[in-house]
């Protein structure tokens, strides 16, 4: 069950990076919350910022060359961005917990499973090894893996695909953190596997309460699993509300475009799927984005405002919040008043 308490709270969360070029502003103005029990998925196309933010909460942007340049990420009302470094290492793997996108190059090969999963918990739940080993067991079990007694002195390279993805979640979510972040957590992995995955994330998120943050540039995944939607493009949020309302009635013209490229989403005539769009150009790059509206380029709606101002978020009505930064919205409601 979701709740109306407001477990994490993002203002205008800002970074930056330094380069030769400059400096260039990687994540621009972010803002969205989390409730306990809610799954948020954060959707766009590769280099929009997705796995940045997700950094960017637990404080990990690499510096140099980049800096968390201001915002706040407020936790139960505490803002992470205050606390010291000492701090946040008691807050990562305990209070918020992260599924990195490709499990065989974040698991450490020349440790075991079960004393990668036993280091969060000697840490965090101050268990001795032989408390943390039987609690490992014990995850390993509870994600599905068959014969933990096994598995937990195994290695990652002896592991499959599907299991590796099972041990990160396992590490994960050892100490029963209040929010995990799962960035792509079904990058190359069959069909089947994938499915499986979501079962026991959602499985999980019953028992447990825990609030997920999902990462992800497949629409499809969005319709199974997420509560509320997160839409970005070039560092900003351009468009935010419940699975429904930005899947049944996007409002920005990216978001638009995302949901035509799919044919189990996308337009339809009389039950059959329509011809597939698509969206032309590539993401700017962050040296090229100029005074307006980083979509601009290649939208079939922009005119000179979207040149020369940067549209903020416009209410789009509905219980969710739902939201768009795009100038359509204000001329429509001009339009309505008029």
């Amino acid at each position: 069950m979701m709740s109306d308490e407001k477990l994490l709270q993002v203002s205008d969360l800002r970074v930056e990076f330094k380069s030769r070029q400059g400096t260039a502003m990687v994540l621009n103005g972010v803002d969205f919350e989390l409730r306990p029990g809610e799954t948020l998925c954060v959707v766009g196309e590769s280099g929009c910022g997705k796995s940045m933010t997700a950094l960017a909460l637990l404080r990990l942007i690499p510096s140099p060359p980049g800096r968390i340049a201001g915002g706040r990420v407020a936790l139960r009302g505490r803002d992470l961005l205050a606390c010291s470094e000492a701090e946040m290492r008691a807050v990562r793997g305990d209070r918020i917990s992260m599924i990195f996108q490709e499990p065989m190059t974040s698991l450490n090969p020349v440790y075991t499973v079960g004393d990668q999963i036993g280091e969060t918990l000697r840490l965090h739940a101050g268990l001795d090894a032989r408390a943390a080993r039987a609690r490992a067991i014990e995850m390993l079990m509870q994600v599905g893996i068959p014969a933990p007694e096994k598995r937990v002195d195994e290695f990652p390279h002896q592991l499959s695909g599907g299991m590796r993805q099972r041990v990160m979640i396992a590490m994960a979510l050892a100490c029963r953190p209040e929010i995990l972040i799962a960035d792509e957590p079904t990058t190359a992995l069959d069909v089947t596997v994938q499915a499986q995955i979501f079962d026991l994330l959602r499985d999980l998120q019953r028992e447990n309460g825990t609030a997920i943050l999902m990462i992800t540039h497949d629409m499809g995944a969005v319709a199974e699993m997420a509560d509320r939607v997160m839409v970005m493009y070039a560092g900003r949020v351009i468009e935010q509300g419940t699975v429904d309302e930005v899947l049944s009635a996007p409002r920005h013209p990216y978001t638009q475009g995302l949901i035509e490229c799919l044919p189990e989403l996308g337009s339809s005539r009389d039950g059959e799927p329509g011809p597939l769009a698509e969206i032309p150009g590539v993401v700017p790059s962050i040296w090229e984005l100029g005074q307006g509206c980083a979509f601009r380029e290649r939208c079939p709606h922009a005119h000179a405002r979207c040149a020369a101002e940067v549209p903020p978020m416009f209410a789009a009505g509905g219980a969710g919040g739902h939201g768009a930064a795009c100038w359509l919205l204000a001329e429509q409601a001009e339009e309505a008043m008029a």
